[in-house]
């Protein structure tokens, strides 16, 4: 991976992580156009730099992440991500096998777009605007609604998090942040696990080129994540889901367009 593919990867991850639209299916499609081939190390990339990107809720929620006397905050997200932990290593050979599949992916881009033009219709009165109003059960069920994107690479794990949240009578914004929240736990393991996995398996990849690689992708994807969080709150707060959904249809259709004419193998 060059210094070129590895900042525009992570400039994908960065605007893609928070929004409903798929970070995975964008980066996995953008492989092939940029001529990126899969290795042991660009699967580790993909992963860390995700985690890089929501160090931004870290630090955009600092307040939130570091008010020590919140415990039941810690908890909430302690519960929310068992499930994933667990789907994770139940369903590891189904999840390999589905994010090597780019005509599957692409086909759950477009369902989850039309989901989304529908969310906001579907989805109303909402009674919970903060977390504080989030009860132990609705975190482990919002957290059930983030196995689904591991099943289904291309759905989004926002989206996943986000829609579930609002079956659960969350505000928007609400389940937004309650989903950036839960991303942090979730990211964290894995990519631990990613690195260590690597580090076991392929330890010569871990070499300090590839090191700074990882450094510089991450600290893009970081900075650009910042900015696509502030953004999407406002926007979500003003338009919903719909665009999103028109959006995910259209991309999904061209990367099936993509694979059909042969310009990326499926």
């Amino acid at each position: 991976m060059t210094t070129l593919q590895s900042i525009i990867i992570a400039i994908i991850e960065g605007l893609t992580e928070f929004l409903p639209i798929s970070s995975t299916a964008h980066m996995k499609f953008a492989h092939p156009l940029l001529g990126i081939t899969a290795t042991p190390f660009i699967d580790m990339f993909e992963v860390v730099i995700q985690l890089a990107a929501i160090l931004a809720v870290v630090v955009l929620f600092w307040k939130k992440f570091f008010d020590f006397k919140s415990y039941r905050f810690y908890i909430k997200l302690v519960i929310a991500v068992i499930p994933a932990l667990v789907g994770g290593l139940l369903l590891k050979k189904h999840i390999d096998a589905a994010l090597g599949n780019l005509t599957f992916i692409a086909c759950v881009m477009v369902a989850g777009g039309v989901v989304l033009l529908f969310i906001d219709t579907v989805f109303k009165k909402p009674t919970i605007d903060t977390e504080e109003k989030i009860t132990n059960k609705t975190a482990f069920i919002i957290g059930c609604g983030q196995v689904l994107s591991i099943i289904f690479p291309g759905l989004s794990r926002s989206a996943a998090t986000i829609i579930t949240g609002m079956s659960q009578k969350l505000t928007r914004s609400a389940a937004a942040e309650f989903s950036f929240f839960l991303a942090v736990p979730t990211m964290l393991a894995a990519s631990a696990k990613s690195f260590w996995d690597t580090y076991s398996e392929h330890p010569e990849v871990i070499d300090s080129s590839n090191l700074l690689t990882l450094l510089l992708g991450s600290a893009v994807a970081f900075i650009v994540s910042v900015l696509a969080i502030k953004f999407f709150i406002d926007f979500l707060k003003k338009y919903g889901f719909r665009v999103w959904g028109i959006y995910r249809i259209v991309a999904g259709v061209i990367m099936l367009l993509l694979i059909w004419f042969g310009v990326i193998a499926h």
